[in-house]
């Protein structure tokens, strides 16, 4: 096929898909390959993400996934180049990790792959607030395309956190390494992972040093970026575009923070209190039948735990009062170190995945799953 006829072919594509009333539609590539925007109706989206950017996907948030079942051999991804680290799993395969540095803008996720309808899933791992990844769409085989869009679970968590719920450098083994993007991984995340034990779908509002309402290392009085600020916003540092919350409803949501408003043993507990009293109250004011849990994190402990500890069993006290008997409280074991550490003190693999077994087994009583 010349390229007269390929170009003719993709005006007759789009030219159907208009007709048809949509805005996703497949086009052959100069390899002889078939490309799928990444708004096509047959990919699915886990996460808060954008569509600001015409036949595009953005996002900042990690833990934002894409789903796709898709026909023949092999599967190709296109981003834009240096939008960070994304683990992929195809069919029951091992899961590995993919990274679009400077260079790359199209990227091999399968190849070889006996004839058939294959499943493929990708979860950004990253703090994308920096990098703002791009998600243009992926690469089929010649003459094949997308099977119909997956399913996913009904169940739905939100975990509202810090660097504990990114992922800040589980992939490290020494406690002395700096934080880089190559040992940040929130797929081996408690959050990732419970929500996995629960067959439960997750999105991940977080990011290193947050707090809720003092993010790390910052005057006692307060920040005005701290988590309440942001919530709100489809991506981080994106004030201009904000979420709407219909279009994800969690069934529970977890939030954990707290380590960065006490961090330096810095802080004001009266301050931390009225932030979380309030931020609590807008949760409630957003999701009316979700149960909210408090929790506190791995990396507290002393006086800074107890007093967390002390403010939050102060909140969930004080909704129970006004009739809001959905507020819980769990506390997570702080780190001892007896299962190493990650970089910079972070919890390790193998810590999230302790904590991890902590709040499936919580979650799964609390909301009979």
């Amino acid at each position: 096929m010349n390229k007269h006829e390929l170009l003719m072919q993709a005006l007759g594509g789009l030219l159907l898909a208009m007709l048809a009333g949509t805005t996703a539609f497949a086009f052959p590539h100069s390899d002889g390959s078939t490309f799928i925007s990444a708004t096509d109706a047959r990919i699915v989206y886990m996460g808060r993400v954008s569509h600001r950017i015409p036949d595009a996907v953005t996002f900042t948030y990690p833990g934002v996934s894409i789903f796709a079942d898709f026909e023949g051999t092999s599967l190709r991804m296109q981003a834009k180049p240096g939008s960070g680290d994304f683990m992929v799993e195809i069919d029951d395969q091992l899961p590995y990790r993919i990274s679009f540095t400077g260079q790359d803008s199209i990227l091999t996720l399968a190849e070889s792959l006996p004839q058939g309808i294959h499943r493929a899933r990708l979860m950004y791992i990253l703090e994308g607030y920096e990098l703002k990844p791009v998600f243009r769409g992926f690469y089929v085989d010649e003459g094949c395309t997308l099977a119909e869009a997956p399913v996913l679970p009904e169940r739905r968590i939100e975990f509202i956190g810090n660097s504990i719920t990114c992922g800040y450098g589980v992939e490290s083994n020494d406690k002395s390494d700096p934080f880089t993007y190559r040992t940040e991984n929130h797929f081996y995340t408690y959050a990732a992972r419970t929500a996995h034990a629960l067959n439960a779908q997750h999105h991940a509002i977080a990011r290193s040093g947050i707090g809720v309402y003092r993010n790390y290392g910052a005057p006692v009085s307060g920040s005005k970026d701290c988590m309440p600020a942001m919530y709100g916003q489809v991506m981080f540092t994106d004030s201009t575009e904000l979420w709407d919350h219909s279009r994800y409803t969690p069934d529970v949501v977890c939030l954990n923070l707290g380590t960065n408003d006490t961090s330096e043993n810095k802080y004001d507990v009266a301050l931390m209190e009225d932030a979380y009293r309030r931020f609590v109250a807008h949760l409630r004011d957003i999701y009316p039948q979700a149960k909210i849990v408090l929790l506190t994190g791995p990396m507290m402990n002393g006086r800074a735990l107890e007093d967390v500890k002390r403010v939050l069993d102060t909140v969930a006290a004080e909704r129970r009062l006004v009739g809001d008997v959905e507020v819980y409280r769990f506390d997570l074991s702080p780190q001892t170190g007896d299962l190493g550490y990650g970089a910079n003190w972070h919890p390790s693999m193998r810590q999230q995945q302790k904590t991890a077994n902590e709040l499936t087994a919580y979650l799964k009583g609390l909301m009979k799953w």
